[in-house]
């Protein structure tokens, strides 16, 4: 069953109880802005959005299909995917659908977003200036809680990198999984980049004039949403590049102390193989001067030149 919340700028959170979807919208005032979150969407959540809300059918099908980065105007709505960050163990990204229309706001997910909360206390905090703005100002603010929720992850990227560059020129210390270590981070900035590369493109389509997707009151805040988005690439881009560099580093360092223990090992095949040669004909001499003839049947092949004899045919 799909999980909704509603929140008022002016009358904060709405109790939602067992109210259905359709009684939740007539809970917001005419003159009232007002953000409604929807999580893990059913059937009923799909003729909600087509039948009450009458959103764009292929717009709706995304948000039940596999979503890619849109920034859409239609006549009524509007409609924006972009990739967030989820808050299950392993690190990925999951699309967040964001529809527009009116004095609404409504995003639907099919995960739990860690952007979500700081967006809540954003709008439970907001003042009369950002209630003026409208609902343009609370999808900067969503897309801001998104962008702003790598911001503490890539600092501590920037502290992974530094501790395995270090690890790699430490001669004193032989480390453990130092190449697993790199590679689980350029996979953890890989995903990085796609959210932020969404953000970066919904963003620049947002502030560009002629598609009037936002008012041109918080088209400012939208501009400067895109340079930090910017910001951000760069520094993934940055990461990236130096995780890439550490790496080979480290593997150009393996490989020297192989190439190193190869000619070792040759030196000491080389002296074996000399030692090895100077003792092989002293060994035969004392081999063959040091036989007992007298209990062979050297009379039978001829003696002792009988045996010689005998070894060369051998």
């Amino acid at each position: 069953m799909a999980e909704v919340t509603l929140h008022t700028l002016l009358n904060g959170d709405v109790p939602i109880g067992s109210r259905t979807l359709v009684e939740v919208m007539h809970a917001v005032s005419a003159n009232d802005v007002a953000w409604m979150d929807i999580v893990s969407p059913d059937e009923a959540v799909k003729s909600f959005l087509l039948e009450t809300m009458r959103f764009d059918e292929l717009a709706v099908e995304d948000v039940f299909g596999i979503a890619t980065t849109t920034s859409l105007r239609f006549d009524e709505h509007r409609f924006f995917v972009a990739l967030a960050r989820d808050s299950d163990d392993r690190l990925d990204t999951e699309p967040l659908s964001i529809f527009v229309k009116d004095n609404m706001l409504l995003t639907v997910r099919h995960t739990d977003m860690p952007a979500i909360k700081p967006f809540a206390r954003r709008l439970r905090n907001a003042d009369a200036g950002d209630v003026a703005l409208g609902v343009d100002f609370l999808l900067y603010e969503l897309l801001d809680a998104i962008a702003d929720d790598w911001t503490p992850i890539l600092a501590q990227y920037s502290n992974d990198l530094d501790r395995l560059e270090f690890q790699v020129f430490d001669p004193s210390t032989v480390y453990e999984n130092l190449l697993e270590g790199l590679h689980n981070l350029k996979l953890k900035l890989r995903e990085a980049n796609k959210s932020i590369e969404s953000l970066h493109t919904v963003t620049m389509r947002i502030s560009q004039p002629g598609d009037k997707l936002v008012s041109s009151g918080v088209a400012h805040y939208f501009a400067d949403l895109h340079q930090l988005t910017t910001a951000l690439m760069k520094r993934v881009s940055n990461y990236s590049a130096g995780a890439t560099s550490t790496r080979d580093t480290y593997l150009s360092h393996v490989n020297l102390q192989l190439a190193q223990s190869n000619a070792r090992l040759a030196e000491v095949t080389t002296t074996l193989t000399v030692i090895g040669a100077t003792i092989l004909p002293l060994t035969l001499i004392s081999g063959i001067f040091g036989m007992n003839n007298e209990d062979l049947p050297t009379d039978i092949v001829g003696g002792f030149w009988g045996i010689m004899g005998l070894m060369g045919t051998s």
